[in-house]
């Protein structure tokens, strides 16, 4: 079977990378090779941002309505072409199909959110008196790398690449080449939409070598990165060393505190949901549950029930749960889990295999509790990044929120409980980009601001907060 090719997307035009090299996508399913992409380097990052320079000043003096028409249309093709893009970031990350269609639907809802901000990005003017007008412009920031992972590259990519071109920034992006072909396919859309040559570069390739190389440009005016701690830390190095500014989210251990008045038998599902889309693999994902001690065996009981019938297969048969993205998270998840084992907590692994799924072939793991966990445990504490939940008991709401807040990360939080006083007073001292109260998630969350405290980042991406990252202002004073 001949392998689909991907280049380089530079200047408007596909293209080898400059040494002529190429890496192997595998199905994480299989393990078998699914297409070949461009393994760009440095050389290929510097014609890529030069590109992007190019092509600022055109696009960033561009009257704003007509960019918002450009992101209309690269929204309306994207609805076209749903279903296509939807099964190839199935197959390609190893997400369940109706993940990966509703990837899709807030991939076209976000240009379509953008598109209806860019003729709107406006500024102030702040009265000095009769001898002076003052007013605020907001400027774009110029050239954006975006560093985009492999977990939701559709959707990560568009939900940075809208509010960068609505606001009269251009972009080059680097997706991880675990997964990125839908990032491709992203931009032959723009392309064909009618986004101007330059004002998208996509560059493939490895992350020490072309996504290194992106950071540390000293043509780019804003770095956003998506993805671990510790190379978020690096980015940051890379970046001060030209003094730009970053946009960071980074790793999540978000908790679910359920109190005792819940209704478990909502609740439950509701849980399992927020654990595991696309098999844990998701910063956001409510990967601990906090429990008042009250509900906790009932709870238990649920969740473990629950967790039964969940069916594991590969992404295209819509499985509940996919594969991982690599043979190296199958092993990095399989590890925490004899971790788990080791420090005290009980293991209850759950799920049952689709027919026609070869679980020795695929990145699989089941889907699995870890019941009676402590808050000092590395399994409650560490984010693993796979379906793994683990369930910890409280006592009382101070000693919820002490447990809530003691880990390094402050991604997402959800509270469960009816009395709504309560509820709406933990609200208030979980610390947590987003806290939801008696849901977990608000469809795909386009209009919402997205970032986190302490490590699991800062800035905000999404909703109008993110037109704070991509622009800058600049005070113009006049003397009458």
């Amino acid at each position: 079977m001949t392998l689909a090719e991907y280049g380089c997307f530079i200047d408007g035009a596909w293209g080898a990378a400059a040494g002529g090299a190429m890496i192997d996508v595998l199905d994480p399913a299989t393990g078998q090779p699914m297409a070949r992409i461009a393994r760009g380097q440095a050389g290929d990052i510097d014609a890529a941002v030069a590109s992007a320079r190019k092509a600022l000043r055109g696009w960033a003096d561009c009257p704003p309505v007509q960019r918002a028409r450009v992101l209309a249309e690269i929204a309306r093709r994207i609805a076209q072409e749903q279903e296509h893009l939807a099964r190839l970031e199935c197959q390609d990350t190893g997400k369940p199909l109706k993940q990966a269609r509703a990837d899709a639907v807030a991939a076209a809802r976000f240009f379509e959110y953008y598109a209806g901000v860019a003729d709107k990005v406006l500024g102030s003017s702040i009265p000095l008196g009769a001898e002076y007008f003052d007013f605020t412009v907001r400027e774009p920031v110029g050239v954006t790398a975006q560093i985009v992972p492999w977990n939701y590259p559709l959707q990560i990519a568009s939900r940075g690449l809208a509010p960068a071109l609505a606001t009269g920034n251009t972009v080059v992006m680097k997706p991880a080449e675990l997964a990125c072909l839908s990032v491709l396919e992203l931009a032959r859309i723009c392309h064909e939409a009618g986004l101007p040559p330059g004002v998208l570069n996509v560059v493939t390739g490895l992350g020490h070598e072309a996504g290194a190389a992106l950071a540390a440009h000293p043509g780019v005016g804003l770095v956003v990165f998506t993805g671990s701690v510790g190379t978020g830390r690096e980015v940051m190095k890379a970046a001060a060393e030209n003094i730009v500014p970053v946009l960071l989210e980074l790793g999540g251990k978000s908790p679910n505190i359920v109190l005792a008045d819940a209704d478990l038998d909502k609740v439950a599902p509701a849980l399992l949901q927020a654990a595991f889309p696309h098999a844990g693999q998701t910063c956001s994902a409510g990967t601990r549950v906090l429990v008042q001690r009250q509900a906790h065996a009932a709870l238990s009981s649920r969740l473990a029930g629950l967790a039964a019938g969940l069916r594991v297969g590969p992404g295209l048969s819509d499985p509940d749960i996919g594969p991982l993205v690599s043979r190296q998270q199958q092993r990095r998840v399989l590890e925490y889990i004899d971790i788990g084992r080791n420090e005290g907590a009980e293991v209850i692994m759950a799920g049952q295999a689709m027919a026609g799924a070869d679980l020795e072939a695929g990145n699989f793991v089941m889907p699995t509790l870890l019941d009676g966990a402590a808050p000092h445990m590395r399994v409650h504490q560490e984010e693993i990044f796979g379906p793994v939940l683990t369930l910890v008991p409280f006592d009382d709401v101070d000693h919820a929120v002490e447990i809530a807040n003691g880990t390094e990360y402050g991604l997402v939080a959800g509270i469960w409980g009816r009395d709504v006083g309560q509820t709406h007073a933990l609200a208030q001292r979980v610390q947590a980009g987003q806290v939801f109260v008696n849901c977990y998630g608000a469809g795909g969350g386009v209009e919402l601001p997205f970032g986190g405290y302490r490590k699991s980042g800062f800035g905000r991406e999404k909703g109008l907060d993110a037109l704070l990252s991509y622009t800058q202002v600049k005070n113009i004073c006049i003397r009458i």
